[in-house]
């Protein structure tokens, strides 16, 4: 299964550094997170990807451009006038990675939509290229095969921001917990299956994929949620790009199945 990924965002929230390029492309312990993301497919044998870019597309397919050159030892040769590369060892990835310019305002919907030549009549795999999860890409797709339905979705429960606080009526604070995995609500963490009848929800470029396609999908009884308890993280802010290089850097990364 081909593995598409939504990577075409302005990324207005994380604009300190998505000024510079675009969101997939803000790197996590000096690789791409975009990078991160297609490992995880990747340690499950899924290595054809289909990135659908927009704004700054160029830093995608420049990247990728220039990998075979970034991940192998060198030497060039120009003695006696010699233009010579020799190639001692490379670092690379099975990957086949078609990168294609969705539309700089295209909503999420359309940048599938305008893929779907690449898809053809297969089903798919389908996330968001800022967030990375150690989700079992195997399990997922069985879950998925098994209900047989039109898409499944993953589903997780961010840990909130803020603690709870319980005030009785005379303004004091009777209890004060943080807030737990427990306490949230489940919310759309991507890594989804869907099949290539989905297709056929999407208008055109202005259609958001969360609206309604996926809301076509629930009243028709035809989305699944896969429950994940496990480790799942967005980077829409600073803060949580921080907090992600951070656990790279300790060597304590949970989504590093790979």
């Amino acid at each position: 299964m081909k593995v598409v990924i939504l990577a075409g965002g302005l990324g207005t929230r994380i604009s300190e550094e998505s000024f510079f390029r675009p969101k997939p492309m803000i790197e996590i312990g000096g690789k791409p997170i975009l990078w991160h993301i297609m490992k995880i497919f990747s340690k499950y044998g899924y290595n054809e990807f289909i990135i659908c870019c927009g704004y700054k597309q160029d830093v995608i397919k420049q990247w990728f451009a220039d990998y075979y050159l970034y991940n192998s030892d060198i030497t060039f040769d120009f003695t006696d006038g010699k233009k010579e590369t020799i190639i001692h060892t490379e670092k690379l990835e099975p990957w086949k990675v078609s990168v294609v310019d969705t539309g700089l305002h295209t909503m999420t919907g359309g940048r599938i939509k305008r893929i779907a030549p690449y898809i053809g009549n297969e089903p798919f795999f389908l996330t968001y290229g800022d967030g990375v999860a150690d989700v079992n890409i195997d399990d997922l797709l069985d879950f998925h095969r098994k209900h047989q339905q039109m898409i499944t979705v993953t589903c997780a429960q961010p840990r909130g921001r803020f603690g709870a606080v319980e005030i009785n009526e005379e303004g004091i604070v009777t209890n004060f917990r943080e807030k737990t995995r427990e306490n949230s609500g489940w919310v759309n963490a991507g890594f989804m299956a869907a099949e290539p009848g989905i297709m056929d929800l999407i208008e055109g470029d202005d259609t958001v994929f969360e609206q309604y396609p996926l809301e076509e999908c629930a009243r028709r009884n035809e989305l699944n949620a896969y429950r994940h308890h496990g480790f799942w993280q967005c980077m829409d802010t600073m803060r949580e790009k921080e907090a992600l290089e951070k656990m790279w850097d300790s060597g304590e990364a949970p989504w590093k199945v790979w």
